[in-house]
């Protein structure tokens, strides 16, 4: 082995070590575990979906010693849960930014296994761009596709850059091939969030929807491209679509200017910061293209 390559190797086993005494295993069932990231003192972040419970979670620490850990709260849209652990205490020492990283750039995702100890995968910035949302709405700015294929064990563990740096969260979610690296200030706004409320605030129209494909004569006249659209089927009382005038059996066509396709194209549109700000919509009634303004509502139940 070439000295270069002896060194590099070397750095990595010593940025593994320094990350590693922030990392935890976090378990809820008799075998096996995931990661988490002792984001600050005493407060874990691990990925949402591999969270199989809400109670009876433990933690695995760096010393050895497995202790129980609450639950603060879950945020899907990011696949992000926080944790509370008074025992965790070696937080983050350093944050890396995300938005300096580049393909081709080198990253290490760092977790910890129950018995084993830490466990580390080498993986290279294959996508950045500045930011997209997920099909949940979430914002993660930068979006960062990472080449490499996460054992169930680092999935919730920290991505680091090549100066040993968090940059973020490492989860499978919201990437077809790979995973991604949850950056480091979305995964701030949620914990403060999380902290703060115990849930992720979300928009919603107050409407029941389904998708419902449109006649090639109207999309013709419409000059539209997408073959289906969402139909009311359920108008909430007092909801904003009644507020704003939708009745049962309006489709919807686009939303602030974008296409309605599929559902998740209202999804993507209702996150926290769209609530109380009006949204203009576009939609069809007994074949007449109509618009109107609705203020977006929180949501407090199912529905969109």
């Amino acid at each position: 082995m070439s000295a270069e390559l002896i060194e590099l190797s070397n750095a990595l086993a010593q940025a593994t070590e320094r990350a590693a005494t922030s990392t935890v295993a976090i378990h809820t069932e008799a075998r096996g575990s995931s990661s988490g990231v002792v984001w600050r003192t005493g407060v874990i972040v691990t990925a949402e979906h591999a969270l199989r419970r809400d109670e009876e979670i433990q933690a695995t620490l760096p010393d050895g010693r497995v202790v129980a850990a609450t639950l603060t709260g879950r945020d899907p849209s990011t696949d992000l849960a926080v944790l509370k652990c008074a025992e965790a205490s070696q937080a983050v020492s350093a944050f890396g930014d995300a938005g300096t990283l580049k393909p081709g750039h080198l990253t290490l995702v760092v977790g910890r296994t129950r018995a084993s100890g830490p466990v580390a995968a080498l993986a290279a910035v294959s996508l950045v761009t500045a930011e997209r949302r997920s099909w949940t709405g979430a914002s993660l700015a930068p979006y960062i596709r990472l080449d490499v294929g996460l054992q169930p064990t680092a999935v919730g563990g920290a991505v680091t850059d090549a100066q040993g740096r968090t940059i973020g969260i490492a989860t499978p979610r919201f990437a077809r091939f790979g995973a991604i690296a949850v950056p480091a200030p979305t995964v701030d706004r949620v914990v403060e969030t999380l902290l703060k409320k115990g849930r992720i605030p979300r928009g919603y129209l107050g409407v029941g929807l389904q998708p419902v494909r449109l006649p090639d004569a109207l999309r013709q006249s419409l000059q539209r491209n997408q073959k289906t659209a969402a139909i009311v089927l359920e108008v909430e009382p007092e909801g904003p679509a009644q507020k704003a005038g939708l009745v049962i059996g309006d489709i919807l066509i686009s939303m602030a200017g974008q296409p309605i396709a599929q559902l998740e194209d209202i999804h993507s549109q209702l996150h926290g910061e769209a609530i109380g700000k009006p949204v203009s919509l576009k939609f069809l009634r007994g074949g007449a293209l109509q618009e109107t303004s609705l203020l977006v509502g929180e949501r407090s139940h199912g529905g969109e």
